[in-house]
């Protein structure tokens, strides 16, 4: 069968052979064995619901195989034949263009060029999973090909319920990852019931379908770096021969020796897989690769004496680095570290003196042992970074659970007061403040045509609107404007696209509005071949509650709470949105954070202009708005400008507390 008979076949009609896993890919850790014999049971009975009854006997013993020796069942045996990649929109079996979209972005999240782990169905992070096994690769696809826009499917942590009766204006899509009942939310839930094939962990982008490679979150960590050199006193003059030092190479961390270069210092990040360190490597987001602590010592001081732009990858473990630069008084200005510490026992964080291969082996066969190993090793870091820091070392939390996790371990990372942290988030000290309580945020777009001209049209597009705003933008959003200028002119020449033509900038409500004006009629005209899909990372403005990370500068007590994110789930659903998406987890963590996200479909019609001024307003507004009644007066700001701009926008302000009157009081 061609490419679009299989997809329209779904779970085939007869048994596919067996198939073995492509030793040439990186693979999901072994997740541990945590079910009893019923549970085990249990896990595969649920995956055998999929199947005709005659194929269970043969199946059973498979699945059984996949759960003793991965933790979960994949069901490899039905993988695709076909090559899985965001193909131009029209090479895929539809009724509608909108579910030919989605089709797109889910095989872009696969594509083994993107994924982490593709065959495992994981985009980023370890376990960002697209769905939880094959079957429900395959049903979703084929639920795709064949709904009309008078249907709605839904989507149970990765398994396609199915499609029930709707309307053009509803979602195409409705997508919950991980929705737990509170009490059952904690990280050892996760394991139970991911094994038992009822839950899965969406990450952010993953599995809502609107991953568009590392190039997100290379927009996000330059803009972050840019302004953590300017704390420094540097960016503006000359950051090359400066240091950023940090960790990780994988899904999302991979981004950051791409940044670096963007930016114009030294990066080196430290990654324990080699093949994640070859990937990016051989992708050209590295510079170049060090095997040897001693030769990346050398390296490193030549490129400070030289003034050297540079990305370094040490195929090692990053506590080796900083404690050698430690001892050889290498000045480090800016550190992090972008390991998956939001998974810290399941390959998310990797320990110090053990192999990769030693580590894994320990992570599956002795999980008390491993997770003392990670905890020492945690220890030893922030040792090293805090002796850095008294160098004058500036030190963020990229929002990975890093210093969460280091203060779970007992390492010395908290503040004076016993409650915070000693280093801030960079939402803390950077994008809060700076963009998102100003309602800039990760929007972005996909050109479902997959051609370049398209890419490039709408690149250009994008910054002539935003040099339009620029003109009549106040004081406080020029240099947020002129950074995403900067970025968008130069997205082309720093070769940002892996997977899907896609592109993304930081842009407040009345650019992404703009923007996407100017695209739906580019698409009516025929100036742009094909439509256009654009979406965002949950890590924004609004889409998000996470308190160590996008609401970490919300400081009047809510920030543990999840409304946000509800709210903008379901204010997006009835205001146009092509699909949404909610999630548990995502970026710092299981139980850590409650995520939202969204796809609009862009076809060049009247209905497509009305649906995204509406959904796009709303999305970014809401969050400003919460922001505001937080007391962030960058939030207040905003929002107070967006209301003499949209005169039916009626927004509650807080009424401001002087000190005064509570340092009156006598509180027992």
């Amino acid at each position: 069968m061609d490419f679009k008979a299989q997809i329209l076949a779904g779970i085939p009609s007869t048994l596919p052979a067996k198939r073995d896993r492509n030793p040439m890919l990186s693979h999901a850790p072994v997740r541990r064995a945590i079910l009893n014999v019923e549970e085990k049971k249990l896990s595969i009975k649920n995956a055998l619901r999929y199947f005709p009854k005659s194929w269970h006997p043969k199946l059973a013993k498979e699945f059984l195989a996949e759960l003793e020796n991965y933790g979960h069942i994949y069901m490899y045996r039905f993988m695709p034949d076909y090559a899985i990649y965001a193909r131009p929109i029209n090479e895929y079996p539809c009724c509608t263009p909108h579910a030919a979209a989605i089709m797109l972005m889910i095989q872009n999240n696969l594509d083994p060029a993107i994924a982490q782990h593709p065959e495992e169905l994981i985009t980023y992070g370890g376990n960002g999973s697209v769905f939880q096994n094959w079957a429900q690769y395959l049903l979703t696809m084929q639920y795709l090909a064949t709904m009309t826009d008078q249907q709605t499917l839904n989507i149970y942590s990765g398994h396609p319920q199915g499609l029930f009766p709707s309307n053009a204006a509803a979602p195409r899509l409705v997508v919950t990852n991980g929705m737990m009942i509170p009490n059952y939310s904690s990280p050892e839930d996760l394991e139970k019931f991911n094994a038992l094939g009822v839950t899965q962990y969406g990450q952010m982008t993953a599995g809502s379908y609107m991953y568009i490679g590392p190039q997100g979150i290379v927009h996000g960590t330059a803009i972050t770096l840019m302004n953590a050199f300017r704390k420094k006193g540097f960016y503006g003059k000359d950051v090359a021969g400066k240091i950023f030092l940090t960790a990780g190479l994988g899904g999302m961390s991979g981004a950051q020796t791409k940044a670096g270069n963007i930016v114009g210092c030294i990066t080196v990040c430290a990654e324990v897989n080699p093949k994640a360190a070859i990937k990016r490597h051989q992708q050209g987001w590295v510079d170049e690769l060090i095997e040897h602590l001693d030769e990346l010592v050398k390296r490193v001081l030549l490129a400070q004496n030289e003034k050297q732009t540079v990305s370094l990858a040490y195929i090692g473990n990053v506590v080796d680095i900083w404690e050698r630069f430690d001892q050889e008084n290498i000045e480090v200005t800016i550190g992090s570290d972008q390991t998956s510490l939001h998974n810290p026992y399941s390959g998310g964080y990797y320990p110090v003196d053990l192999s990769f291969v030693e580590a894994n082996e320990m992570m599956a066969n002795a999980s008390g042992k491993f997770k003392v190993s990670v905890q020492e090793s945690l220890k030893r870091q922030a040792i090293s970074i805090n002796n850095h820091a008294a160098k004058g070392t500036y030190f963020f939390d990229y929002g990975n659970a890093f210093l969460l996790e280091c203060s779970r371990a007992g390492a010395d990372v908290m503040a004076a007061n016993g409650i915070d942290f000693r280093y801030p988030s960079y939402v803390e000290d950077i994008l809060g403040p700076l963009c998102f309580d100003y309602g800039f945020g990760p929007f972005r777009w996909v050109c479902a045509s997959g051609r370049e001209n398209d890419l490039d049209l709408t690149d250009r597009m994008a910054k002539e609107v935003m040099e339009e705003i620029k003109l009549g933008a106040p004081a406080e959003i020029q240099q947020q404007l002129q950074d995403n200028i900067n970025w968008i002119s130069a997205a082309k020449e720093n070769r940002l696209v892996v997977g899907s033509k896609a592109r993304i900038l930081y842009a407040d409500a009345e650019g992404r509005a703009k923007i996407a004006l100017r695209f739906n009629e580019a698409i009516k005209t025929g100036e742009l071949s094909a439509p256009v899909i654009l979406g965002r990372d949950h890590h924004d403005v609004s889409g998000t509650d996470s308190p160590f990370r996008e609401t970490s500068n919300i400081y009047d007590g809510s920030r543990f709470t999840a409304d946000m994110a509800i709210h903008n789930v379901i204010g997006d659903s009835f205001r146009g949105a092509t699909w949404v998406s909610i999630h548990n987890g995502g970026g710092v963590g299981w139980g850590e954070v409650i995520n939202g996200g969204f796809g609009l479909v862009l076809d060049g019609t009247e209905q497509a202009a009305e649906k995204l001024q509406n959904m796009l307003f709303y999305d970014v507004n809401n969050g400003i708005a919460r922001r505001s009644w937080a007391r962030n007066k960058e939030a207040r700001f905003a929002i107070e400008r967006e209301m003499k701009r949209t005169g039916t926008l009626k927004i509650t302000l807080p009424s401001l507390v002087d000190d005064e009157v509570l340092d009156g009081l006598e509180i027992g």
